[in-house]
């Protein structure tokens, strides 16, 4: 419903406008809901663009690992938002997400659970299915590649020990590290996690390809099974 206290954007002082306050204060001076209405351009009769914003950010509990769960149909529910602003809104969230990509160009280094979560969650954390990936490491422990082995439901995935060995080896990797996320969002290890982690240590050890750590992910963090003495 129309805001009673409701004033077109272009009322407002030049400062206060999100994309004069972008090129007045810069990027960084702007909140989520304002950087998200430049996005959407405008709002709807009787709502500003970014009062528009702050309703769709309300819907996704001001979380933007929440909003980028949104499909562009659930984004159309909102009065005011049409196929194309939905896809403009999907795109700019997608495009976030590859952004925390681009390091792997520089190769990181895994020296912990830490590093190895942050080569991989930007990939994970949203999805609402789960899928178990391997990073495949050089002799410094460095990311050479990131590979999706399987994709499933979301209670669970299944993952060919077999196979990610071949996939090691073809890739000449040192050391492997597996990682699954839970869509639920709880970190807990299941008795199949914790069996597929012995048989990958096993295999990992006959091969002189070590399995370094296996991780679940999720929104709320990790879990590590060599954090955890597990391996």
């Amino acid at each position: 419903m129309p805001d009673p206290a409701y004033h077109a954007i272009t009322s407002w002082p030049e400062e206060d406008r999100p994309r004069e306050k972008m090129l007045l204060k810069g990027k960084q001076a702007l909140s989520d809901a304002e950087l998200l209405a430049i996005l959407l351009g405008s709002g709807t009769v009787g709502v500003s663009a970014v009062r528009l914003a702050q309703e769709i950010l309300s819907y996704a509990d001001q979380n933007l690992h929440e909003l980028g769960k949104r499909s562009v149909s659930e984004l159309q529910r909102f009065k005011g938002v049409g196929e194309a602003k939905a896809i403009t809104i999907a795109a700019a969230l997608e495009l976030g997400r590859r952004r925390q990509l681009s390091d792997l160009r520089q190769r990181p280094r895994i020296t912990g659970s830490r590093d190895a979560f942050q080569a991989i969650a930007p990939l994970l954390t949203d999805l609402h299915h789960e899928e178990f990936w391997v990073l495949l490491l050089n002799k410094a422990n460095e990311v050479m590649t990131r590979e999706r082995l399987s994709s499933g439901g979301m209670a669970g995935t299944v993952v060919d020990v077999k196979m990610l060995f071949k996939t090691a080896l073809d890739a000449r990797a040192s050391a492997v590290l597996a990682i699954h996320n839970h869509p639920s969002g709880n970190l807990q290890p299941s008795q199949a996690d914790i069996d597929l982690t012995r048989r990958l240590r096993q295999a990992g050890e006959l091969l002189d390809l070590p399995l370094l750590d296996h991780l679940i992910v999720s929104e709320r963090g990790y879990y590590s099974f060599a954090d955890a003495g597990m391996l």
